[in-house]
């Protein structure tokens, strides 16, 4: 069994052959979480899940590009649905309801991102304040209903970091989670590990050069995910990522590492299953 710790697809890129691709997925004997960015898609794939009684699991998040409204115009995605685009006000009792159904295994995707942001000095304070505040609430949330985390960072580990060790040192339980997609340096990476938290990898590896953090992360510490439909891996052969080549990634961790594709399987797939309890 394989499973691909961080999909969508609860956008709109598979609107058409949604059905046929988790049939497929699930023949492969491929596992899906299926990730979401704001609350429409969460909804959704919560709502995809639950067809499903096993091999299917959601996770529900509000994105922090998403977390911002009024603050910044971010770039109009078709893939993610019906994209908002300044943003959305962050209701957490919607996400609460939302995350206490069964199928719900974990609070994601949260966390900060600094890429896209405002011009002026006074606009980028009020914008990263804002994304600090709703990733904090999420934090809690996760904490309040015993799920693990899914983060996501760009531009802004050290804030993380910071961020991260001020909960774990004042809350009296240890939050559980993974970096997804990581870019950072093996100096931020341990950092996360330390702290307990999985590194998440995919197709990012064939586009950065990322071999001797693969190298140098525990495999006991290494989830693998898709992010699709994006970052496909080369090898596929196709546009569109899906859950199935997910074992592109695999392959590439086991060349990096001189281990057989078999272990990085073995292990990977126990990883996931002890975080989030599938």
């Amino acid at each position: 069994m394989l499973i691909d710790t961080h999909a969508h697809l609860n956008f709109s890129s598979y609107k058409e052959d949604l059905d046929e691709v988790i049939k497929k997925t699930l023949a492969e004997n491929v596992w899906v979480i299926n990730v979401g960015t704001k609350y429409e898609t969460s909804r959704r794939a919560v709502e995809i899940a639950e067809q499903y009684s096993q091999g299917v699991y959601a996770a529900i998040g509000l994105h922090p590009v998403h977390a911002t409204p009024g603050l910044i115009k971010t770039k109009t995605d078709p893939e993610e649905g019906n994209f908002t685009t300044n943003g959305e006000d962050f209701d957490i009792e919607k996400y609460r309801e939302l995350a206490k159904l069964k199928k719900v295994v974990a609070i994601g995707e949260i966390g900060l991102d600094y890429y896209y942001r405002p011009k002026t000095k006074t606009k980028i304070e009020s914008f990263k304040n804002k994304q600090k505040e709703v990733f904090i609430k999420q934090l809690e949330s996760a904490k309040e209903l015993n799920l693990p985390v899914i983060l996501h960072c760009r531009m802004a580990h050290e804030e993380l970091v910071e961020i991260l060790n001020y909960k774990l040192s004042t809350t009296n339980y240890k939050l559980k989670g993974v970096i997804h997609c990581f870019t950072g340096t093996w100096e931020q990476a341990k950092k996360y590990i330390d702290m307990g938290f999985y590194i998440g990898f995919n197709g990012i590896i064939f586009k950065l050069d990322l071999d001797e953090i693969i190298k140098k992360t525990p495999l006991e510490k290494i989830l693998v995910e898709t992010d699709c439909p994006y970052l496909t891996p080369p090898e596929a052969g196709v546009g569109r990522n899906e859950p199935i080549f997910v074992k592109y990634i695999i392959k590439k961790i086991a060349e990096i590492k001189d281990i057989s594709y078999e272990k990085v399987v073995e292990i990977t797939t126990r990883n996931a299953k002890d975080l989030f309890k599938i």
